[in-house]
This record gives C-alpha cells, structure tokens and sequence, in this order.
C-alpha cells in the first residue's frame, strides 16, 4: 500500500500532477486573512468550503484518478472514521467506480450519512468495529478476498500528492505566509502540504500540530520509527489515529520546524474563536491548527500564519461539550471556586454582594446541602483569567474560606451530592432567570428572609434564559406559604418539578405538597 522510501523532490513533482487531476472535480478553496489579538494575521484556507467540507477529497480523487484502469476492475475499498470515507465515496460516483467503505460503528453519524448520500449508488457502506483499526483490518480481508483496491488514507504517494495540492494554493496566492500550522493524524496532508510550501520558500516555517491524546507523530519522532500507540482519544475524531504512516514520518522529520501538541480543552477553545472571528463552526480536528496558532501566539507577532480549517462536519451533539470544555484551557477562561459557606439563610446572598462590586454573571453554581452546618457551593464567574485576582481578594477580605476548583474533572458532570433528610418543606423546581449579572441576587433578596438553598444545579448555557434545578427549604409552612405567594406575583416563571423526579430521593412527596412529615 506504500512505497518503500519517497524524496521530497519526487513528492513535489507528482504534486505537480495532482493539479491537473483534482481540478477536474473541483476548484481552489478561499483563503480568508483575519487580523487577531496579539499582532498577527491568520491567513484561513477554507476547507470547510470543498465538495465533502474537508481535505480528504483531494487525496482520494487524485489516487483513483490515476489509478483509474485499476480500479474500475474490481471496485475499491476503504476504511475511515468520516472524511476519508466521504472523499472516497465522492470520487466514486464522479468516476463511476464501486466503493465498499468500512467505518466503525461509532463513526459520527454525520459522517456515515453524508457518504452515502455522496456516494450513491456507488457507495456500500458497512459499519464494521468499535474503531478505525477494526474498520481497516475488515477493509484488508475484503480487498485480499475481492481483489479491491485499497485507497489509503494518508501513507501514499498519491494521497500525499493529492493533499499537497493545498500547499501548493497556499504559495501561489497573493498572500504568503511567514508561518503554517498543520493538523497530524497519519500524516498525510502535514507530508504533502509541506513539501510544496517548503519547495517554494524553506524560510517559510511549518509547524506540525496533535492533540495530546493522540500524537502518534510524536511518539514515532521519540522512537526514530513509526510506533502503535495503545489508545487515542477520539474527541478530535479526523485525526485519531494510533500509528502514523510511514512515508509521512519520513518526509516530516526532515520538512518539520517544530511539533506542538495541544489539548483537548485549547481545541474548543479554538472552536468558538473560529465561531468569534469568521462566524465557522470547524468540527474539532478542523481547529487544531488554530489552537496551535494561539499556544504560539507571542512568537507570532507581525506575521502572517497559516491555518488550515481541515473540516466542518461537526456531529451537532459535540457542541454541548465543546461549549463547556471551551473554557478550562482558554486564556480567558473562567474561574471556578468552591467556597465555604455557613448553612443559614442569607449566606449565599451576602456572597453575591461581595463579588457585586467586579459586575460579573455567575456562569456556574452548583450545591447541595450535607450538612446543617456548613455548605461548599462550586461558584463559577463569567470572568477572563486576568480578573482572578481580584476575585480572590475580595473573597479573602469578605472572609471566606476558598479554593480554585477550574480544573477539577466532575466539574463537566455536574455532581452535586446531597442529603435530602436535611431538606424542610422543600419546594422543588426549574427556576428561569435572566442571563444578567445581579439576577441570582435579587432573587436570594427575597428568598433569604424566609428560606434557604438545599440544592442549586445551573450551568450558563449561552441563552437569555438561564434555567436552574432548584430544591429550596423552609422553616415554617407560614414562610413557604409566603415565598410561593411572592414566586407567583413576581417571578422568577418556574416549573415544578415532576413528583417521580425527586420522589426516590425522599423529597418528591414534600416538594409538591409542601406539607410536613
């Protein structure tokens, strides 16, 4: 399925080649300059814009293309995660060639549909295994079994050759860049895409880009050999992949500046400064150049950088998670605190008037009563990085007891154990708030003379409307009689909540009746 040994030379030549083939199925992708914080200016090439709104189209086309005799006499086979398998399945029906696509079981949904839909009824997909290997080892046994031919997804000369194309827009454009950032999975458009840049201009640095998770170039770089990495993370699902290709390693030892590896947290966060910035949505591997870009951001200063957008078929169920990783390893992420509170009426209320004077919305809190003493609410503030200081002063001059939880895994699950013999007369429901600053106090204003917080789940969700699931406890029915009357003349609207919600936990029956044991 690959060369033995492949120069940079023969590379450029035969990209040289692929010009003339991928044109013929479609044109240029735009390259958008951005100017961003910290003096430099991202030049954006727009993959997201291609036929399969990825990359991998270039590289698939350019291999059967020129293979085309071949491959018409058996049909072809593939194994991918999504894009790959869309390229694949786009080139076959343009060519009239049958495909037999293998992907896992858990490939994104997205991804499986839209080859199929691109492939028509050239296509056959069979979803085979739990991930990539199993999909490529189901591909093998076909192809030894039919006679098919294998179209690899990046260890191949005609696949480099195809994705070095888009090196090769890059330099012949009116913008050049004094820098480029390229995503690594196998290797294949890093290879490619190098080599054109690096033939036209070697002053031009290329920095080669991972997520932690899954940096199988850095791992064979270590080894001085392509090695099999036990485990990837697939978050970054384009680029998961456990070994890198062996031609790829070859030609990026030699064209490589430098390896960045980022994480999974500064890849979200690069998602929504792509959304910021050019109003794109690129699926996570897509933003890993971007995410790199931003690591380097000092030494960027007064140049120009390039930065692939590599795709956008974002699966829509990631955007809850890359919404609330997005947070933890940006520059201006937001501060998490768990704070030592008295368990009394009006404690949380004379919290929000401490942090008051800074003017910042809370984005996450998160408590439940465990004790008749004391809480540990998990307070989280819609604040850059830069103003934790300030935070911390004012907490540690109002006298609390504190520390920052930012990092803290079960953040991400919002746990909040309780004890829910402690709660009395409680009054359960989803309270919705305005997405303001001094909402949460004004409600606490009312709510303190006569009860008190048992339990509190919210997290900001970017809507005008932040909801919250609440428990709420009182002294006397008289006090609980007093808050509802108040709930209903002046809000927050609210919805109880379900009596089989709470009714396992011991406080269904008291939160709809009201009523004491």
């Amino acid at each position: 399925m690959s060369e033995a040994a492949l120069t940079k030379e023969e590379l450029f030549g035969q990209i040289m080649k692929a010009r003339t083939r991928v044109y013929q199925l479609a044109s240029a992708t735009p390259l958008e300059v951005y100017a961003m914080p910290g003096g430099w200016e991202m030049l954006l090439k727009r993959e997201d814009l291609s036929p399969i709104h990825s990359y991998k189209w270039r590289g698939a086309f350019n291999f059967m293309k020129a293979r085309e005799k071949e491959a018409r006499l058996s049909g072809v086979a593939a194994a991918s995660a999504g894009n790959h398998a869309q390229g694949v399945a786009l080139a076959a029906s343009r060519l009239g060639i049958s495909a037999h696509l293998f992907m896992p079981k858990a490939a994104p949904r997205l991804k499986v549909e839209a080859a199929a839909k691109l492939g028509g009824s050239w296509a056959d997909i069979r979803q085979v295994g739990d991930n990539f290997d199993q999909a490529a080892a189901a591909a093998d046994d076909f192809c030894r079994q039919s006679g098919a031919l294998y179209v690899p997804p990046y260890d191949d000369m005609l696949v480099m050759a195809g994705q070095g194309v888009l090196g090769d827009e890059l330099m012949i454009g009116p913008h050049r860049p004094d820098v480029v950032f390229l995503q690594i999975g196998g290797g294949g458009l890093a290879a490619g895409a190098a080599t054109a840049i690096k033939t036209y201009d070697p002053s031009v640095r290329i920095v080669g880009v991972e997520e932690e998770g899954q940096a199988s170039m850095a791992a064979a770089f270590a080894a001085g050999e392509p090695v099999t990495l036990d485990h990837v993370d697939v978050f970054c699902d384009g680029t998961a992949v456990k070994r890198a290709g062996r031609l790829p390693f070859e030609l990026l030892r030699e064209l490589l500046d430098d390896l960045v590896l980022v994480t999974v947290g500064e890849v979200s966060a690069a998602i929504q400064k792509f959304w910021q910035v050019a109003r794109v949505l690129p699926e996570p591997s897509g933003a890993m150049g971007l995410a790199a870009a931003r690591k380097c951001a000092e030494k960027l200063r007064g140049l120009k950088a390039g930065v692939v957008l590599t795709g956008a078929n974002l699966d829509f169920r990631q955007l809850a998670q890359i919404a609330r990783r997005s947070g933890g390893a940006d520059a201006e992420s937001k501060p998490h605190y768990q704070i030592r509170l008295e368990e009394r009426p009006g404690t949380m209320l004379a919290l929000m008037k401490t942090v008051a004077p800074l003017g910042l919305n809370i984005s996450y809190l998160m408590c439940g009563q465990n004790d008749r003493v004391t809480a540990f609410p998990i307070v989280g503030f819609d604040a850059p990085r830069r103003k934790a200081a300030e935070l911390e002063r004012l907490l540690t001059a109002g006298g609390y007891e504190f520390k920052d939880v930012s990092g803290r895994a079960d953040l991400s699950f919002r746990i909040a154990p309780f004890q829910p013999a402690l709660f009395k007369r409680p009054f359960a429901a989803i309270l919705n708030f305005p997405e303001r600053p001094g909402a949460l106090a004004e409600f606490l204003d009312r709510l303190s003379p006569l009860g008190a917080i048992s339990y509190f789940n919210y997290v900001h969700t970017g809507e005008q409307v932040g909801r919250a699931l609440v428990v709420l406890s009182f002294e006397s029915d008289d006090n609980r009689r007093r808050f509802l009357a108040d709930l209903e003349k002046k809000g927050p609207h609210y919805t109880h909540l379900a009596p089989e919600t709470f009714e396992a936990l011991g406080v269904g029956h008291w939160a709809q009746s009201g009523s004491p044991p």
